[in-house]
């Protein structure tokens, strides 16, 4: 791999309030799934203009890249008008790149509403570098970097650490619904990828930090085991037995001696609104003591009150720049 080669970014977004998309996601969803947040709840596709931070913090804060591509279905967020305004002198080039030319060969798993089985599938997006790094449109970056942050000169760099899988298999005793059924969990899926690589003790644990993917590897792998890949992809939305793909990959490159653990907390700033009055005062406040983290994650801002939104989104235009 040449340490100098191209390193395109990657968002998965989708418009859940589009009135299209809502109507498909009920035709092919029953009520009991459309209204459990961990499988396909409205919170998961709600977008309140994440998507234009994002694109954003990543041409002021890492305008290196080659290029972005936003995944979508047959969505357009209509960022370039956005990033005129704000980066008159120019801008990463943007694409954007439907689930239809991502999933050709594998169209009868369309549509889907499950992340999970959309980001087994951006490794196929046609002309992406080999060295890409994946981004939800929740997440931007927060401070500077480099190439050097992402990728090394024999692999790549994960922002997670060593976790015991037996720990994690009993704190998933105590992740049941209501109604006494399991919880998909971001936990449950990264077990589910060890186990697909014969691993029953050790996992990694990965934070919501931008994550450093080699698109060879995938390539590679599904090539040689395409029922792991048909299986974590047939499910239109998120399924208790689908594996993180990028858990996939960190655990067989680290193993190989390819990828590199750094502390997620030393970079992340991390953030779920929640009925806690002063939670979001008190984080904000945090990060902005924490001016050198490089990450940010404002998981389910569509839950945060208006009040809170209008904080959290100019700390966000101040962080990157767009207000003074």
């Amino acid at each position: 791999m040449k340490n100098n080669s191209p390193i395109d970014a990657v968002i998965t977004w989708v418009d859940g309030d589009d009135p299209r998309h809502r109507s498909k996601r009920e035709k092919y969803g029953n009520v009991k799934m459309l209204t459990t947040d961990d499988v396909a709840g409205s919170t998961r596709y709600t977008s309140v203009g994440e998507i234009l931070y994002c694109v954003a913090s990543l041409n002021r804060y890492a305008p290196w890249l080659n290029k972005i591509y936003i995944v979508t279905d047959e969505q357009n967020p209509h960022v370039d008008a956005f990033l005129d305004k704000y980066f008159p002198d120019g801008h990463i080039p943007v694409e954007i790149v439907d689930h239809k030319t991502i999933f050709r060969g594998y169209e009868e798993y369309l549509p889907t509403f499950n992340s999970i089985s959309i980001e087994s599938m951006t490794w196929r997006i046609p002309g992406l570098s080999d060295r890409f790094i994946e981004f939800n449109d929740d997440l931007i970056l927060a401070a500077p970097t480099t190439p050097e942050d992402f990728f090394t000169p024999v692999g790549l760099v994960c922002y997670g650490k060593p976790y015991s899988m037996l720990w994690a298999r009993f704190s998933r005793l105590f992740t049941y619904r209501k109604d006494g059924t399991k919880k998909i969990t971001f936990k449950q899926t990264m077990c589910n990828a060890a186990t697909q690589l014969g691993r029953h003790f050790s996992m990694i644990k990965i934070y919501h930090t931008p994550k450093a993917l080699l698109r060879s590897f995938y390539e590679e792998f599904f090539t040689a085991h395409p029922d792991i890949l048909r299986n974590n992809i047939c499910h239109r939305f998120r399924n208790v037995t689908q594996y993180n793909p990028q858990e996939l990959q960190y655990l067989t490159l680290y193993r190989e001696g390819r990828c590199e653990l750094r502390r997620a907390n030393d970079n992340l700033l991390y953030m779920k609104p929640n009925n806690n009055k002063e939670y979001v005062d008190e984080k904000l406040d945090m990060f902005v003591r924490n001016s050198h983290h490089k990450f940010a994650c404002i998981n389910s801002l569509d839950q945060a009150t208006e009040q809170e939104r209008v904080k959290i989104i100019e700390w966000i235009e101040r962080r990157i720049g767009l207000k003074s």
